[in-house]
């Protein structure tokens, strides 16, 4: 069931997304070369313990993972696309980096993800993540009443397809609130003009995936939970939490109100 939310409840989603936001920037701010990962995961429960938040991931366990999820970050570094699990491995020169972060005050949830290369950068890398960002763009950009799913899917998956990357096809955005997955599912590609009717109070979070090989195929890691690409092509992910308002999108992740 999709659920509509009030000014009121939009605002106690802000709160949350204001704490996804702080811990997202003291994650980038503290990865480096030799960084390990679950030292990242640490900056992001301190952001949360400061905050008096609690972590919309640790202990998730959705239909599809064999474990509940051991950590408050998904850090996804290189070919992994998204879900990747901290552990003791540090990062490298040139590593394209995706971190995705959840946080949850008063029941109320925020989720948002970002892609960063540390140390050197690869052009094509740099290439791959704006695409992703002009695509997470273009979709919030959507976000407006009397405009449907399916724009939000086509203007996603238009600019991955103009850029030749790969779509991971059962993977997308999804509704958000007072849990972290709701109604509806958002796909990353789709056709303009179809699916559910946009209304002011709908909250998705709009999460872009693309891959730089083209192959819109996967493969799962051992662990049940991190996506690969079955090439060993590099991959990005960014995300916002964001709502249909009369006066248009709010992003309820973003750093700002609007």
């Amino acid at each position: 069931m999709v659920e509509l939310k009030t000014r009121g409840e939009l605002d106690a989603m802000r709160a949350a997304g204001k704490v996804v936001a702080a811990a997202l920037a003291a994650v980038r701010e503290a990865a480096d070369v030799g960084v390990r990962l679950l030292d990242l995961d640490e900056v992001a429960r301190s952001v949360l313990a400061e905050h008096g938040a609690k972590s919309s991931f640790l202990n998730y366990r959705p239909r599809f993972a064999p474990t509940p999820f051991p950590a408050v970050i998904c850090v996804s570094v290189n070919d992994l696309i998204v879900h990747g699990i901290p552990d003791d491995s540090r990062l490298d020169d040139g590593d394209l980096v995706s971190i995705d972060f959840g946080a949850n005050i008063d029941g109320w949830h925020g989720d948002a993800a970002v892609s960063f290369i540390v140390g050197r950068q690869d052009p094509a890398d740099v290439r791959l993540i704006e695409a992703a960002e002009a695509a997470l763009a273009a979709a919030i950009e959507r976000m407006r009443p009397g405009n449907r799913l399916g724009d939000i899917a086509h203007a996603v998956g238009s600019i991955g397809r103009a850029a030749g990357y790969g779509i991971p096809a059962d993977f997308g955005g999804h509704g958000i609130g007072r849990a972290m997955h709701e109604d509806p599912g958002v796909p990353n590609d789709g056709r303009p003009g179809r699916g559910m009717l946009l209304r002011p109070g709908l909250v998705l979070a709009i999460e872009p995936m693309f891959h730089a090989g083209g192959n819109d195929a996967y493969e799962v890691a051992p662990d049940g939970w991190a996506l690969h690409t079955v090439d060993g092509s590099r991959a990005a992910h960014v995300e916002h939490s964001v709502a249909v308002t009369e006066d248009g999108p709010l992003v309820l992740t973003g750093a700002s109100q609007r």
